[in-house]
């Protein structure tokens, strides 16, 4: 099965878009966009996932198939602002 890449963006520390739409029970890949000049962290308990991205640069998140459902993300470093769900539909 091939895995669906997804371009997030960050910026202003905020995800674009928060809400991301993965196909369930496939492999995905976010591909992840700082626009920021800080580091950040991709952070998920749900997912189990964590990934540092440099500032201005571009990091690839790999997300397991997923059962249906919502899982929370954030931005560890910036956590009141840096934040989104991952939706496996």
């Amino acid at each position: 099965t091939e895995s669906a890449d997804i371009s997030v963006t960050l910026a202003k520390y905020r995800f674009t878009p928060a809400d991301i739409h993965v196909p369930a029970n496939q492999p995905a890949l976010i591909v992840l966009v700082n626009q920021d000049g800080a580091a950040e962290e991709f952070d998920s308990t749900a997912l189990k996932v964590e990934k540092v991205v440099p500032g201005h640069e571009t990091g690839n998140v790999r997300i397991r198939p997923l059962a249906p459902g919502r899982y929370p993300f954030m931005g560890e470093y910036h956590a009141d602002t840096a934040r989104g769900v991952v939706i496996a539909d």
